[in-house]
């Protein structure tokens, strides 16, 4: 039996259709197969082992996940800071932000991986047409004009079979890019919540700052009342109150520019919480007490694998690698199937009918025969945008071993600074006890007495000034490390070591 068009035409779409499935199965994702940069890295820092370090820091290899905390900031313990934190996560636009754009990447994965299966549209018309200018008379003598009936519907098929894997490479250089839209994410977590911290923490040696700077201020205003009594007497010179005047207004200053920060870092922590400034308030809190939490004996270098901008970089490097994949898809042919059928007839009623259908099958290739090199040069571009991503990785590296260095060191060193000035303080305290028992005795002036308080209120202060910035540079190092450590890991002073 002799084959019928229509038959040999569906023996054809098969052919094809088996053809370009062959072809896809044994087709390969050109481009190169990603592998991570090599990156030196150290197997601990080199603070852990500084003579500044005084046996805190020992050298280890804990599981680096063991010791995450996504609350790092509860560690210090202060209710009102965790309140802040958990509004600013809630509420903070910049946050809003680039989960947007996280959202925005996924899209793009799904967009991209849409490439890989066939479009299928549809298309239906119906027209009815007439005109009175052509008539015909029955055999009852009644005229009427002439009217035409049009009905069709269609389906049309298209594929590119990804034959050469630049759709591939397109999902994976995609997924990349979401992978470091969510790393960048995570960082922008990190940074909002370490900056409200030190903001926070800033506000609170601002409180402490100003209840001891009133003191001094009492006690200098008491000192130029004093020294103005002596001069009235003859016992002082002019000069020694102009000194007395100069010293007063000098702490006026310093009381002026603790306000100016109290209210500056109170505005700071309004925006981080999403907020208008003059929508929120902080109460003062002139006894805060700055409490360094407990810090890990081991601080393994590993810990950086979880660091959001280094998790970013790295992504960012696979997404370039498979854009070359892309670049090097631009040599090959492409091939892209297509299919369309319908029914054409002139009532809705038989439009269905067998005699009423239409089909047709196509194969579609296109090479690039000539392009001037504008190929080669997308591929010299990508494999160059890939080198630059590669190097923008290896330096994100080397900074943040940088961070985690700085604020190793200058933990250590501003907590010991912090417990010196703490035990000067606390002589000055005795001091100043002994001082106002022997002016009760009658064997101190008061003069004396109030110059022993004011350099106990210094002392205090500069204690203060030291344990804010201890504590502040502990977030800091938080932040150089991507996070928080367990609570459970303690220091080797604190656990008797």
């Amino acid at each position: 039996m002799m084959d019928t068009p229509a038959r040999t035409m569906r023996r054809l779409h098969r052919t094809i259709v088996a053809a370009a499935i062959a072809a896809l199965c044994a087709g390969c994702a050109v481009g190169p197969d990603y592998k991570r940069p090599d990156v030196a890295v150290p197997a601990t820092f080199k603070e852990m082992n500084s003579p500044d370090a005084s046996g805190l820091w020992q050298q280890a290899q804990p599981d680096p996940a063991a010791s995450l905390d996504s609350r790092w900031w509860t560690m210090f313990g202060d209710d009102t800071l965790n309140a802040l934190c958990d509004r600013a996560l809630k509420a903070n636009q910049t946050l809003a932000q680039y989960e947007a754009a996280y959202r925005a990447a996924r899209a793009q994965v799904a967009s991209a991986r849409a490439s890989l299966f066939p479009t299928v549209s549809f298309a239906g018309s119906g027209t009815r047409s007439g005109s009175g200018s052509t008539t015909q008379v029955s055999s009852s003598g009644s005229v009427s004009s002439y009217a035409s009936k049009s009905v069709s519907a269609q389906l049309e098929a298209s594929w590119e079979p990804d034959l050469w894997g630049s759709v591939r490479r397109s999902v994976e250089a995609s997924e990349a890019g979401a992978q470091a839209s969510d790393a960048q994410l995570a960082g922008e977590r990190l940074s909002v919540i370490a900056t409200l911290a030190v903001d926070y923490f800033t506000v609170r040696a601002a409180d402490a700052d100003l209840a001891l700077l009133a003191e001094e201020r009492r006690i200098d205003a008491e000192l130029l009342a004093l020294t103005e009594a002596k001069y009235k007497q003859g016992v002082s010179s002019y000069d020694d109150v102009r000194t007395a005047h100069n010293t007063l207004q000098t702490i006026d200053e310093s009381i002026a520019t603790a306000q100016l920060t109290r209210r500056q870092y109170e505005h700071a922590l309004a925006v981080l919480v999403g907020e208008a400034p003059a929508a929120f308030s902080l109460p003062v809190q002139a006894d805060y007490r700055f409490d360094l939490p407990a810090l890990p004996a081991a601080l393994p270098s590993t810990l950086l694998q979880r660091r959001p901008d280094v998790v970013q970089a790295e992504r960012t490097v696979a997404q370039y690698n498979a854009k070359i994949g892309v670049a090097k898809a631009g040599y090959f042919p492409t091939i892209t199937l297509s299919a369309e059928g319908g029914w054409s007839g002139t009532s809705l009623a038989h439009l269905v009918s067998l005699p009423t259908r239409f089909w047709s099958l196509g194969l579609d290739v296109a090479q690039t025969v000539f392009d001037a090199g504008a190929t080669s040069a997308s591929v010299r571009a990508a494999e160059a945008n890939y080198d630059q991503e590669v190097a923008a990785y290896r330096q994100t590296v080397l900074g943040a071993f940088q961070d985690v260095e700085d604020y190793l060191s200058a933990v250590q060193i501003t907590s010991r600074q912090a417990a010196a000035s703490n035990d000067v303080a606390q002589r000055s305290g005795e001091l100043t006890a002994s001082q106002q028992r022997n002016f009760a005795a009658g064997t101190s002036s008061r003069i004396d007495m109030l110059d022993t308080q004011l350099t106990q209120v210094q002392d205090r202060k500069i204690a203060l000034d030291y344990s804010s910035t201890a504590v502040q540079n502990a977030v800091m190092l938080v932040k150089a490390l991507g996070g928080g450590w367990d609570g459970k890991v303690t220091t080797a002073e604190s656990s008797g070591k």
